[in-house]
């Protein structure tokens, strides 16, 4: 029957609806489904079918579908038709058929992917209309790509002898698509079609069939896919050879003794790489026969012979001697005398100089000369170790503060009117300007006389315990206001939660803000004070928190690393009074346990002790207060520190923060525990949450702390108590181990065992048993897990990150607690000594900083020195009420000291 042309759009409406009513099981091959009676030629066919793809990070995927003769198309993803405005189309005519033809291509998300990961793979396929019927096009499967970090084994490092065969296992991490591995001998690709003595097996392992010496070397094994690109711990393998004895020489002319030698060499082959020497003598002696004796026998006169030369040797042996000690002690008094005539003639002016180190020759460290203006010179004070030092000229000054290279002019005294000169090319250093911008481990601003606070994204305490339950509103935040006509309220106020002004003369360009506070004290942290930038200058400062892995610290002994690894700069800026750098540590501090060391790392890259903690002299560039878990480090020169401890005896010990995650989503019957020991650190918590989040993992159980004794056992984990009937421990042995010095040392990230289960039944859903964390010999925590796989998130909000958009940087008042005006009356009131001791003193007692007393005196303002660590130690949520008390508690006669009237602004 013929159908007239305009019925066509609504017999395909009918075709459309019948389909999406009553299609059934998808099929992963092209099927086609004719309408009967219809010219099956007509049916459409693809020339374009979509294909399996991986997401890669978090760019979308595109598929494409393209069929002849179509009249539409239309993608079904995961058993759901895709939205009409979802798909792009392009039609066409066929150009030597002329039939219609339609490519239609959709874009498919990672988030998409992931609401149904876990449940099935996402699939997606598409079906193609024309005036014969349908056909559905293969299956498609998108899958989000990883490549975990962690091996699950890495090579070992061998010592074999020669001949013998090497194998080195490799598995690599987990991944989809899976990983290719490759192998690396000493940087260089391992490829087996071009060495027959090596190959590599279906497992990854590489073997090497028979040990030479050129296979000494360093070996590792790389995997990749298109996600990421991961590198095993390089084995060291050593290739040995046990040394082996050459022929006997000819025996030797019969000697005056009448006795003949031979002699051989332990030199085929000679020992090498270690491999044992040759076993026995290499010098053979035996009696001459009666007839070889009597004719090389010598007489009366050739003994006699023998006899005088021996005594001439000796008489000669004997004058070089005396010859050799009289010119070497005229040798000492020349140069003496040398080097005293070189001072006494040298140009220069008398220095102090301090002897560089044997590891760096040219290094040389000069006390400035405070009454020398400036001083120019020419090249870098920190040379590269790798070239030849750059030469410089000195001229009526001192070396003062390496600033990189070219030509630069340096202030030794009170800041003049090239500040904005030395601030423009200051910010020119290559130091500053290939710094990481806008990471989540870094914060920078810029900075004047008015000071301000640096602060690291989410590292502040609040991560430990928890997110703030407070409902949002004005109580939970920190107002900056800054208003020219307004009045700051008393610094007494008992309100702490209402809200307090900034006063400021008035500007134009004056405007109020808030800025929200996180629950907490920030732990790394860089407060500048007021007045530490010379007033004109203007310096752009940065705070970086360091990865272990990316900044190498050198430990001797038993040193450990107790702190993040943090870097203020930039270095070599003059600072007129000492900044705070705030760091968490993870050590237990005692005197009698530990001997604790600030490092600070040179231009030249070395690191040096720049503090020993507990023996600071007040006039010395750096001090710090040490508290429970974490130090305030008053430093004048900003760059690059970390906390080292040196245990004084088994007594020592870290906090270990424990910390069980376990997957959120369990598919298989398969479920693994996660157990986690971390240094209680934030920078370490902070990482790993994120890796949990990519992973999918949820926290199972309150985070515990141990301490790890200095006591060179390892640390076991273990797990007890699950129930036979519904789950099963494919642990084959009876617990696990980490060792003693991957934990001490305090340079690896993610230390962690898992424990892997085994569901009974897919119906399985509880679980409850014990996981039990130990050092041998020491401290232990038990964590007894009850709850259900596949509901229980109670444990999901204690530590919920907060939002990376906070304010890294704050300048100005807004920075400090206490108000600028009121802080300075603080110090012109307290700063004069006073009979009756109602002075710093008095305050710093009341504090609990009694113990700084003499930093405090050495300071132009000691006062000022007390409220810089006040304001280090409890921003942002300090108690100004208590500090008021303090002050109010001195009894100073003023009593306006506390307020600010609005004629003061």
């Amino acid at each position: 029957m013929a159908v007239r042309p305009g019925l066509w759009p609504a017999l395909l409406g009918i075709v459309l609806t019948a389909w999406l009513r009553g299609s059934g099981a998808q099929q992963s091959a092209t099927v086609a489904n004719p309408v009967p009676g219809a010219n099956p030629d007509l049916l459409p066919h693809f020339l374009v079918e979509p294909e399996d793809v991986y997401i890669v990070k978090n760019k979308p995927v595109l598929l494409v579908c393209k069929a002849l003769p179509a009249t539409q198309i239309f993608f079904k993803c995961n058993g759901e038709w895709v939205r009409q405005v979802d798909h792009v189309i392009e039609r066409s005519t066929d150009g030597s058929s002329g039939l219609p033809a339609m490519e239609v291509r959709i874009n498919v998300s990672r988030q998409q992917v992931e609401k149904v990961f876990g449940l099935e793979e996402y699939w997606c396929q598409c079906v193609a209309w024309s005036s014969s019927g349908t056909t559905k096009s293969q299956k498609a499967y998108i899958r989000i790509a990883y490549l975990r970090k962690n091996f699950e084994q890495e090579p070992l490092a061998k010592e074999v002898s020669l001949e013998q065969g090497i194998v080195l296992p490799c598995r690599p991490p987990e991944g989809i698509p899976p990983a290719e591995v490759e192998w690396l001998r000493n940087e260089d690709l391992v490829d087996p079609s071009l060495d027959p003595n090596v190959y590599i097996t279906r497992e990854h392992s590489l073997v090497v069939r028979q040990a030479r010496l050129a296979d000494t070397a360093n070996y590792t094994c790389v995997a990749k896919n298109i996600v990421a690109r991961r590198r095993s711990a390089s084995a060291a393998v050593i290739v040995y050879v046990d040394g082996s004895w050459s022929p006997w020489s000819k025996w030797s002319a019969c000697g005056l003794d009448c006795t003949h030698w031979r002699s051989r060499e332990c030199s085929d082959p000679a020992p090498r790489n270690g491999g044992e020497e040759c076993r026995g003598t290499d010098l053979d002696t035996r009696n001459c026969t009666s007839d070889l004796c009597v004719h090389t026998a010598s007489g009366p006169e050739d003994v006699a012979l023998y006899v005088g030369l021996i005594a001439v040797a000796v008489c000669l042996l004997l004058l070089l001697l005396v010859l050799i000690l009289v010119y070497c002690r005229k040798k000492e008094g020349l140069d003496s005398d040398v080097a005293d005539s070189s001072i006494l003639t040298s140009g220069f002016q008398p220095v102090s100089i301090k002897p560089s180190k044997a590891d760096n020759p040219h290094l040389l460290t000069i006390q400035p000369d405070l009454s020398t203006t400036t001083t120019s010179y020419q090249g870098s004070l920190c040379p590269r170790q790798d070239g030849p030092s750059p030469k410089f000229q000195l001229t009526n000054g001192h070396l003062l503060s390496p600033l990189g290279g070219g030509r630069h002019t340096l202030h030794h005294s009170s800041p003049t009117s090239e500040a904005e000169d030395f601030v423009s090319r200051l910010s020119t250093q290559n130091f500053f300007r290939s710094l990481p911008r806008g990471t989540s481990n870094m914060a920078y601003g810029t900075f004047n006389f008015l000071g301000g606070r640096l602060m690291i994204p989410n590292t502040d305490h609040s991560h430990a315990s928890g997110p703030s339950r407070s409902s949002p509103g004005r109580q939970n935040r920190t107002p900056s206001c800054l208003l020219g006509s307004s009045i700051w309220m008393s610094l007494s106020t008992s309100d702490s939660s209402c809200p307090k002004r900034h006063c400021l003369p008035p500007s134009p360009r004056t405007s109020c803000f808030w800025l929200s506070s996180p629950q907490g004290q920030h732990r790394i942290s860089l407060l500048i004070p007021p007045d530490a930038i010379p007033r004109g200058k203007i310096y752009e400062v940065y705070l970086t928190l360091h990865k272990p892995e990316d900044v190498r610290l050198p430990l001797a002994g038993c040193q450990t690393l107790l702190s993040p690894i943090v870097s203020c700069g930039p270095p070599g800026v003059l600072l007129t009074r000492p900044v705070i750098l705030t760091m968490d540590h993870c050590g237990e501090p005692s005197p009698e346990s530990w001997s604790l060391r600030l490092k600070k790392q040179s231009c030249e890259g070395s690191w040096e002790d720049v503090l020993h903690l507990g023996e600071e002299a007040p006039s010395h560039l750096y001090y710090c207060q040490l508290e429970a878990s974490a130090c305030y480090i008053f430093t004048e020169q900003l760059g690059r520190f970390a906390l080292v401890g040196e245990a004084l005896s088994v007594a020592a010990s870290k906090r270990l923060k424990l910390l069980l995650f376990a997957p959120v989503a369990c598919t298989s019957l398969e479920y693994n525990i996660r157990v986690y020991c971390l240094h209680d650190t934030h920078d370490a918590l902070k990482e790993v949450v994120q890796l949990e989040k990519q992973l999918g993992g949820q926290l199972i159980q309150e985070p515990r702390i141990l301490h790890f004794k200095d006591s060179y056992h390892n640390l076991r984990l273990s797990v007890h108590d699950v129930p036979s009937s519904l789950w099963k421990s494919k642990l084959l042995v009876s617990y696990q181990e980490i060792p003693f010095y991957h934990i001490w040392n305090g340079t690896q990230q993610y230390l962690h065992c898992t424990f892997t289960l085994e569901r009974v039944s897919p119906s399985t859903s509880d679980l409850a048993c014990k996981v039990w964390v130990w050092q041998v010999e020491g401290d232990g925590q038990s964590f007894n897990i009850n709850f259900n796989i596949t509901k229980d998130t109670r444990f999901g909000e204690l530590l919920a990150l907060e939002s990376e958009g906070g304010v890294p940087a704050l300048v100005g008042p807004s920075a400090f607690k206490i108000p600028f005006l009121i802080r300075q009356k603080i110090i012109t009131s307290l700063d004069p000594p006073c009979s009756r001791g109602a002075d710093w003193r008095t305050l710093a007692q009341k504090l609990h900083l009694d113990s700084h007393l003499s930093f405090f005196a050495s300071k132009p303002s000691p006062t000022a020195m007390i409220l810089n660590l006040w304001e280090a130690r409890h921003f942002p949520n300090g108690n100004l009420s208590q500090l008021a008390a303090a002050v109010a508690g001195l009894g100073q006669p003023d009593a306006g000291l506390f307020t600010v009237s609005e004629a003061e602004c």
